[in-house]
């Protein structure tokens, strides 16, 4: 989140560099669809051909926390999901982020991070993703190009 115009072009092809190998039915992703780097690599998942599991961390995501000018590409990658499942939780806060978080860690044999390699404030962050991805044994793929910035 809160990428420049220019790092979002930049992360997307670096997305788009790491998946293209896996390319195709073989292909799954798994986001939480959260504006940015997430949504960059669910669009690079699903237009290499794969297929695209999304993991919501409460019903009231949408209406709660995608602002308005990101719902239609939200909803279109929703869409187009192979499975979406949400977290047992009523609203969306910190426990549901941690939750998805999890879920997707458990899910995925791999990671793709888009991270500054700044520590996170709270465990719901990208770093204490990567923290838990690598104490769990998953390969994990940090995206920072050279010349990538935050608004």
């Amino acid at each position: 989140m809160n990428l420049t115009p220019a790092t979002m072009t930049l992360v997307d092809t670096a997305l788009r560099d790491l998946l293209t190998g896996c390319q195709g039915a073989d292909l799954i992703g798994i986001s939480c669809l959260a504006k940015g780097a997430d949504q960059l690599f669910a669009r690079a998942v699903l237009d290499l051909g794969g297929q695209l599991i999304v993991i919501l961390p409460s019903p009231d995501y949408r209406e709660q926390k995608v602002k308005p000018d990101n719902r239609a590409e939200f909803d279109a990658l929703l869409a187009r999901a192979t499975e979406v499942r949400h977290m047992p939780y009523a609203e969306s806060g910190r426990e549901a982020y941690e939750a998805a978080n999890n879920t997707l860690l458990d899910l995925a044999d791999q990671i793709a991070a888009v991270w500054d390699g700044q520590p996170g404030a709270d465990q719901g962050g990208t770093g204490a993703v990567v923290q838990r991805a690598r104490h769990l044994g998953k390969p994990v793929h940090v995206i920072w190009p050279e010349g990538a910035t935050r608004a």
